[in-house]
């Protein structure tokens, strides 16, 4: 029995969050899609992740220990092989969806967050990015 391929095969993650709770269920989610995680309970820890091994997309907390998500934001956006970056936050302010947004997060998205929600927006972000990219042209869908 061939199972099909998740929707984030092969996809690097890295899931920050200093909730356990929320960062098991993420991960088990993303795992589940096919995707190879990463996870970090602290800021710094995030940045020196993305600093020594790059995942292909982040999913941030913005209230994190050490270093806050939008810290974290400026240190791993604006290279050019940033990672897409997902901001999930209990936050609802919208300055700090606009000053995130102007650090470069690629969505933003209130907490709590349907899993599905997120897997979906995480495939989406890796997809219009590899199509931006024009693939590796290995003709692979």
């Amino acid at each position: 029995m061939s199972e099909a391929p998740g929707k984030l095969e092969e996809v690097r993650v890295l899931i920050v969050d200093d909730d356990r709770d929320v960062l098991e269920a993420f991960d088990a989610a993303f795992q589940a899609e096919g995707a190879l995680t990463q996870v970090a309970m602290d800021g710094n820890e995030a940045v020196r992740i993305c600093r020594e091994d790059p995942p292909d997309i982040v999913i941030l907390d913005m209230m994190l220990p050490k270093r806050s998500g939008f810290l974290v934001l400026e240190k791993i956006k604006g290279h050019e092989d940033s990672p897409l970056v997902i901001m999930v936050t209990a936050n609802e302010g919208r300055r700090h969806q606009a000053y995130a947004e102007s650090i470069g997060v690629d969505r933003y998205m209130i907490k709590p967050v349907p899993l599905g929600r997120l897997i979906d927006t995480a495939a989406e972000l890796v997809a219009k990015r590899d199509e931006e990219e024009g693939q590796d042209d290995d003709g692979e869908e």
